[in-house]
């Protein structure tokens, strides 16, 4: 018996797992959060910063350099109460270091 595999696009992949619907519709959460706080990040630090993963009412903010994080520390109250104005659950949001690649 031959099966024939066909490519699929990813959208329809992701509508198509409830598995994957769901972390890409977490995608898209995280992203419109980032959105949404992006006017109460310093110009200079906004390439700096990456949405992460949500787990629960905790989101995960990825940044790169202990400077930008020591910073963002600082605003992260002002973030969360931000977001949950804007209607989500916010309860906490942690930072995550990136490692920069060794070259």
């Amino acid at each position: 018996m031959n099966r024939r595999h066909q490519a699929i696009p990813l959208l329809q992949a992701a509508q198509e797992s409830p598995t994957l619907a769901h972390l890409a519709s977490l995608t898209r959460d995280s992203s419109a959060r980032l959105r949404a706080i992006e006017p109460l990040i310093p110009p200079s630090m906004r390439a700096s910063i990456q949405a992460g993963p949500i787990e629960g009412s905790t989101w995960c903010l990825l940044v790169k350099g202990n400077a930008a994080a020591a910073k963002l520390r600082q605003l992260l109250p002002a973030f969360e109460a931000h977001l949950r104005s804007k209607g989500w659950d916010v309860q906490s949001i942690r930072l995550k270091i990136q490692a920069r690649p060794n070259t």
